[in-house]
């Protein structure tokens, strides 16, 4: 009798530990991550090594790391289905950035929206790091040779040009990286409370994902709402409320259709909408936020979780290395 040994696909993502995790990180990458570790070899990291275009202070980033990995935790991620870890616990995933340094042309780099985007945001610290951040993401996602890749909107440019270097390597040394394909998740661009950008902790217009209800009210008073309706007697618009666009991710239908029925008759207003989705948002919350205070009460399983994730990802690391080195000429290691 034959045995066949059906390979799952790979998928690989990382967030940075750059401020405590929002609602915008949950539903553009978590939930995502959540159903993607059912039907792949899924590898998640924390992207310390990314953090460090922005010169955080040491203890802040150790402090961050720890955080985001219990929200990734908190929010569903399995450490028995998904390989979870740090990536500067990997080495190999530096050693190939340089490797894919020396494939990227510059003008691939000058043409990256985002370096613009993040010079304007930290003027006083535009570091070459910040020029080639998209080679190490492209290290980061073929060291696990992954085919699959969610990614937000705004990242769509990094993994066109991760794709290109693939194709470019597998050219001159042989075919070696598959190319990454695209994964969306169902809310590819959150936008935050004030109703223009997308949400992020360094614009102010987040909401965190363990914040407590108090502060999520507190909060979502402040929110933009449909610009025209400045009373409650005013006829709103739900299509162009962010507030209501937020209740899709978070309100059962019969409640959303209820909402907007009020909403265009003017028989609901805007705090009471907001009520609505602070009580929904926190039915979601609410659980994850319990999980990580169990978290933060066993700091020890953690650790063994963040310990047991980098020793398989340098595993899977290190196998991808010995094909690279072989391949473009690298002595092996002994």
């Amino acid at each position: 009798m034959l045995l066949y040994t059906v390979r799952m696909v790979r998928t690989m993502s990382g967030v940075q530990p750059t401020g405590n995790l929002h609602i915008g990180n949950y539903l553009g990458a978590l939930v995502n991550w959540v159903e993607l570790q059912k039907n792949y070899e899924a590898f998640f990291c924390v992207v310390d090594l990314h953090a460090l275009t922005q010169r955080p202070d040491p203890a802040v980033l150790q402090r961050a790391v720890r955080e985001v990995s219990i929200g990734i935790l908190a929010s569903g991620v399995d450490p028995e289905k998904a390989t979870l870890f740090v990536q500067s616990e990997v080495p190999q995933h530096a050693e190939l950035a340089w490797v894919m340094t020396c494939m990227t042309p510059l003008g691939d780099l000058n043409r990256m929206t985002q370096f613009k985007d993040k010079s304007t945001q930290q003027p006083d610290n535009i570091n070459a790091g910040l020029f080639t951040y998209p080679i190490l993401q492209t290290a980061d996602i073929v060291l696990y040779r992954a085919e699959a890749v969610p990614v937000g909107d705004d990242q769509d440019q990094h993994l066109e040009l991760a794709r290109e270097t693939v194709r470019r390597f597998n050219f001159v040394y042989g075919e070696t990286f598959p190319e990454p394909k695209t994964v969306r998740s169902q809310a590819p661009r959150v936008v935050g409370l004030d109703g223009e950008a997308k949400m992020s902790k360094s614009k102010g217009n987040e909401v965190g994902l363990f914040e407590t209800a108090d502060e999520t009210m507190q909060k979502l008073r402040g929110a933009k709402t449909d610009p025209a309706r400045l009373r409650k007697s005013d006829k709103g618009n739900p299509d162009v409320c962010n507030m209501f666009a937020w209740h899709g991710f978070f309100t059962p239908q019969a409640q959303r259709d209820e909402i907007a029925a009020g909403c265009r008759s003017a028989q609901l207003g805007c705090v009471d909408c907001k009520r609505m989705l602070a009580a929904n948002l926190e039915a979601v919350k609410g659980p994850i936020r319990e999980r990580g205070n169990e978290l933060r009460n066993n700091p020890g399983r953690l650790d063994d979780i963040l310990a047991a994730g980098a020793a398989k990802a340098r595993v899977a690391a290190e196998a991808t290395m010995e094909l690279v080195r072989d391949r473009i000429g690298l002595r092996k290691r002994r």
